[in-house]
């Protein structure tokens, strides 16, 4: 009968896998991608108040632009009624000197 090669004192692995060794590099795995996690969630973080800080400046800058509109629109209907004034003045200068009277004026402006 043949010898056996090898150690008998060495530690037997069953069907040549070393689960030790594998569950250490899945450990060392692991721990790096919960590290990469807790970057991403400070990133994240990070990121969300930079966007709250955005959308409260442009709520800020949209209230802005409406009072803008709003004080545009009302200066466009005072320059809107100012004209409409001075043509009617002038319709009424040239009616007048055409020698129409004050009562069929008033007529035609109804």
């Amino acid at each position: 009968m043949a010898r056996p090669k090898g150690s008998k004192n060495k530690a037997k692995v069953l069907d040549g896998v070393d689960y030790a060794a594998q569950i250490a590099e899945k450990n060392t795995a692991a721990e790096s991608i919960a590290q990469e996690i807790a970057t991403i969630s400070d990133d994240i973080a990070t990121l969300n108040a930079q966007r709250k800080a955005k959308e409260a400046e442009l709520k800020k800058l949209n209230k802005e632009i409406t009072k803008l509109e709003k004080k545009k629109a009302d200066a466009d209907a005072k320059v809107a009624e100012a004209a409409k004034k001075a043509e009617a003045e002038d319709v009424l200068k040239k009616l007048l000197s055409s020698g129409v009277s004050a009562d069929e004026i008033l007529e035609k402006l109804k």
